[in-house]
């Protein structure tokens, strides 16, 4: 099993290209290039997904879905879910590419109403159904394609070399104990931080704004996105950060094994917000037919069994067997926290600027 660290490395040598920069992953062919069973495929031989900085699969699984439906495969990366979803809507007269991947709950909404997914009749696989979207105009047509949590995590080795008892909820985060520990991707900047905010809405209800005063006056740093947060900042990442308190994943324990059949951190199941992440086809999509089938191989075993150690996300097949390494320390809660989907849709800009003010007062 490799680390974090290794895994982001090798996500951001896969994807080098400057945001919104198309490259292709997985090599060349002609523009008469065949499918596996000898056909030419319909809309023209290149298929174009949109998605955001962290998207990485396997050399192999991509070769498999060129070499099966005849396209090549090229990638545009636009930065994190909240600027993925900002670019499509900007874009939306004249789309990026065919597919996207990558707008979570968080933001599926605007990219509903906004109409930049196209209609689609994608066929969900066992147990994909239970992260569709509530039912709305345009909801069936985002397809789900894997799952997470958004949780703090802690460095265990840091809490016991110093002897401090780590928090447990999000409430301890406020206690002077914890001062000057925390680092938190913003909330208008990233997935994660958005997430984050929206468990501390669903925990705090009206009083949100005062937790966060509480939190920021508690010396909490705030960073643009998970990768600064989690590589440079925090204390198991890799960068020699100096913060033990980390707003990641619940999935992130499962890097950092210590070598002798553990792990040296731990994610607080009691902070938190489920995240889907969803992948769909684009409104004038010049390969609508190259899009459906991406949209199907995305749903498929191959990518569904690649997600855990290349994006650190659970599938959201019901049939695919998690590492060894993921049934052990990659702990789900029983219960996370939720926010409405049509309450985030009307209330989210208000959030986030509000937001914005307590942070930078």
């Amino acid at each position: 099993m490799r680390s974090v660290r290794a895994l982001a490395s090798t996500a951001l040598v896969g994807l080098t290209a400057t945001a919104l920069t198309a490259c292709s992953l997985v090599g060349g062919g002609d523009d008469d290039e065949r499918a596996a069973d000898g056909s030419t495929p319909p809309g023209g031989s290149e298929v174009v997904l949109v998605t955001h900085e962290s998207f990485t699969l396997p050399e192999e699984v991509l070769a498999a879905f060129e070499e099966e439906s005849g396209y090549r495969l090229k990638v545009r990366s636009a930065g994190d879910a909240g600027s993925l979803t900002n670019r499509l809507v900007l874009t939306k007269s004249s789309p990026l590419g065919d597919v996207v991947f990558g707008v979570d709950n968080t933001f599926a909404s605007r990219a509903l109403e906004e109409g930049v997914i196209a209609d689609t009749d994608v066929e969900r696989p066992a147990g994909a159904a239970t992260y569709d979207l509530e039912a709305g105009e345009g909801s069936d047509d985002l397809v789900p394609v894997d799952t997470g949590n958004v949780c703090v995590n802690i460095d265990d080795t840091w809490f016991a070399r110093e002897g401090l008892e780590p928090p447990t909820t999000l409430d301890d985060l406020t206690d002077p104990a914890y001062r000057d520990l925390l680092v938190v991707p913003g909330a208008t900047t990233s997935s994660p931080g958005l997430a984050f905010l929206l468990a501390t809405i669903a925990e705090e209800g009206d009083g949100w704004a005062d937790y966060w005063e509480r939190l920021v006056g508690n010396g909490a740093k705030l960073v643009d996105g998970w990768s600064d947060a989690y590589q440079v900042d925090f204390t198991q990442g890799g960068g020699k950060g100096d913060r033990p308190i980390v707003v990641s994943y619940d999935s992130s324990p499962a890097f950092t094994l210590d070598g002798e059949g553990g792990t040296t951190t731990s994610a607080l199941l009691d902070t938190c917000f489920r995240q889907v992440e969803y992948a769909g086809l684009l409104e004038g999509a010049e390969n609508p037919e190259g899009g459906e089938a991406l949209l199907e191989f995305l749903l498929g075993p191959e990518v569904q069994a690649a997600l855990p150690e290349s994006m650190y996300v659970f599938p959201v097949r019901d049939d695919v067997e998690l590492p060894a390494d993921w049934a052990r320390f990659a702990e789900q809660p029983t219960e996370a926290y939720a926010v409405d989907p049509a309450e985030i849709a009307a209330n989210r800009d208000t959030w986030l600027r509000e937001w914005s003010d307590v942070t930078t007062r």
